[in-house]
């Protein structure tokens, strides 16, 4: 049986002290925090022997998954290059961008918070499937044809793909359950995580999910 890993990583803690949805704005960095989050995860990938093998890195084109990606390559890279191995490079996907939403550039909270005016509420009616946005469904549906597409490109191997909260979640809760459909604040997705999703070659049936939070301790 022929089996390939694709590790979804969630990018660090991004600079943000305005509070605003930053969604798929430009010029939305990683803060220091994220930066160490993102080393940290890079460092756990680079010493596991397992993960430290794979073949691919990819990423959202979102500045805050290029950085956290490249962040990683800094120290994967030597580890590579010290079995006499060509350094990776990183590639960008849309497939897995954030997910649209219409708040974007708006300050999400309470008072003055965008929620709460202008009729904005009549967006969040039903949290499960968001008329806010881009759809649960249609999220999953573009990260399972990019990983469809990956496994076929990739057999026995690993990859590397930094992406957002909403498409590595969504994702995986329609492998678990069948529908990608949620409760947005049950998500269990940290940053900088590793979500990772094994699958047969020959079938494309998922073997394995694991989850595992390198940056916990980083604040």
């Amino acid at each position: 049986m022929t089996a390939t890993t694709i590790h979804f990583v969630r990018h660090g803690k991004v600079y943000n002290p305005d509070h605003l949805l930053y969604e798929r704005l430009p010029d939305f960095h990683l803060s220091e925090t994220g930066r160490r989050m993102a080393e940290a995860t890079g460092r756990y990938i680079a010493d596991s022997p397992q993960m430290n093998t794979v073949s691919a890195v990819y990423s959202s084109p979102l500045d805050r998954t290029r950085e956290t990606a490249g962040a990683i390559l800094d120290v994967l890279n030597p580890v590579r290059e010290a079995r006499g191995q060509e350094p990776l490079t990183l590639t960008t996907d849309a497939r897995v961008i954030e997910a649209g939403n219409e708040f974007r550039g708006k300050r999400i909270g309470h008072g003055e918070g965008a929620l709460w005016r202008n009729g904005n509420w009549k967006l969040v009616a039903n949290l499960w499937r968001p008329s806010w946005g881009e759809s649960y469904a249609h999220i999953a549906a573009r990260v399972g044809e990019f990983a469809r597409e990956k496994v076929h490109e990739h057999p026995g191997e690993q990859i590397i793909v930094v992406s957002h909260e909403s498409p590595i979640w969504s994702y995986r809760h329609l492998l678990e359950t069948g529908h990608a459909e949620h409760w947005m604040f049950l998500r269990h997705t940290a940053l900088a995580s590793i979500t990772s999703i094994t699958f047969d070659c020959g079938t494309g049936r998922v073997m394995s999910i694991t989850y595992v939070d390198p940056a916990a301790g980083i604040a």
